[in-house]
């Protein structure tokens, strides 16, 4: 049976509320009621086979509360006239309410409206493109208005947001909904005081003038000779992005590796240095100008995010090699491939044709499906010898 219930009306009063159309309109002032509904009715063949289901469908419409029936009289040659809904009406806010049980949200979204009228105006276009998640954070509301509220009255203030001093907020919460911060910032502030390089809720800090926790370069020193420290090997040093740049180690050649393991089992090599990679971000290297005077070399996955991270590196650092990234590597060590999960299929422009021939390969699933070889399963021997060729 197709024709339109009961249930099947308070389903497209429903919709509106879950489309955020009947709270928006709320705030916007635009009119959603009186609604026709979409009603489906018995063909006049079915009101002839199944007459008493159709009696008891018109009993069910007509008794429905908070909607308006519309009838039209119906002449059949065998019942006679009868009269048949023939159109649905919801006639105003509170009649749609009541139909799918709302009211009380529909009160705490009311509430925010006011009192976002009243503290930011300029965030009421937000609550009616919004609304579902507005009523969402209606607890936290105030506390985000108080956020928008201090950084209007301190901009671009220089302070970590442990420093952000506001009644009943700590900085966690501050974390916990840059995402949507950053949604009302960019409505409610001046485009002078917004950073428009960075982006993401990782780059909030930056963004809107805050402090921020100082990206930091774990590297080790492989020769003996070049140590910026008093003592012996192993140094394994850590230094924020600043401090990195600032430092020369007189070092010719720079390894980065993405695996922990691998950069603390680096072994000891005349005039070079290695660093802990950070996967897809390089930026924190990029201050290092002396970085550009050294053969740097990238130790990856043989995978396609392996690829990937090597081609952004080389947007910041255009002379980089790849190490043991190559083809004879992936084939000596067939015996322990592994799968990748999810694989990388846009092209990499900087990649060269040799790397560029395998990542094809690899994102083609030519030599198997999702194939990977994680650097940490390369054997120690084939590192040593490999360091040794380019020495």
């Amino acid at each position: 049976m197709t024709w339109t219930r009961p249930a099947d009306l308070r389903g497209q009063v429903q919709k509106l509320w879950d489309r955020g159309a009947l709270l928006a309109s709320c705030v916007t002032g635009e009119p959603l009621f009186p609604k026709r509904l979409a009603l489906k009715c018995p063909t006049s063949a079915e009101m002839a086979d199944r007459f008493e289901e159709v009696r008891t469908w018109i009993s069910e419409l007509r008794v429905m509360s908070h909607c308006r029936v519309e009838m039209r009289e119906l002449k059949h040659r065998v019942f006679g006239a009868n009269s048949v809904p023939c159109e649905v009406w919801v006639d105003s806010v509170e009649d749609a309410l009541a139909l799918i049980e709302k009211h009380r949200e529909f009160t705490r979204f009311t509430a925010l409206i006011d009192v976002t009228r009243k503290r930011q105006p300029k965030l009421l276009s937000w609550l009616a493109k919004r609304p579902m998640c507005a009523l969402e954070l209606s607890n936290e509301w105030g506390l985000l208005l108080e956020i928008v509220g201090w950084l209007q009255a301190h901009p671009r203030p220089g302070v970590y947001l442990r420093q952000v001093d506001i009644p009943g907020m700590h900085s966690k919460f501050i974390e916990a909904h840059r995402g949507v911060l950053v949604e009302l910032l960019d409505i409610v502030l001046p485009v002078t005081e917004i950073d428009p390089t960075a982006s993401g809720t990782n780059q909030f800090a930056k963004r809107y003038g805050l402090c921020d926790k100082p990206a930091r370069i774990r590297f080790r020193i492989l020769d003996p000779e070049h140590v910026l420290l008093p003592g012996v090997l192993p140094q394994d040093i850590t230094l924020d992005a600043e401090n990195f740049a600032r430092i020369d180690p007189k070092v010719s050649r720079v390894f980065i590796t993405e695996n922990e393991i691998n950069f603390l089992a680096f072994p000891q090599v005349k005039d070079s240095l290695v660093i802990f990679g950070a996967g897809y971000g390089f930026e924190m290297l990029s201050k290092a100008a002396w970085l550009s005077r050294c053969r740097v070399y990238y130790w990856g996955d043989i995978d396609t995010h392996g690829f990937a991270i090597l081609d952004q590196l080389r947007s910041q650092f255009g002379h980089v090699d790849s190490f043991l990234m190559d083809r004879n590597t992936l084939l000596a060590f067939e015996t322990l491939w592994g799968e990748e999960e999810k694989q990388t299929l846009r092209d990499l422009p900087r990649l060269n044709p040799e790397e560029r021939a395998l990542y094809d390969d690899l994102r083609d699933n030519r030599i198997r499906k999702n194939l990977r070889l994680e650097q940490e399963r390369i054997g120690f021997g084939w590192v040593e010898s490999a360091l040794s060729a380019l020495i």
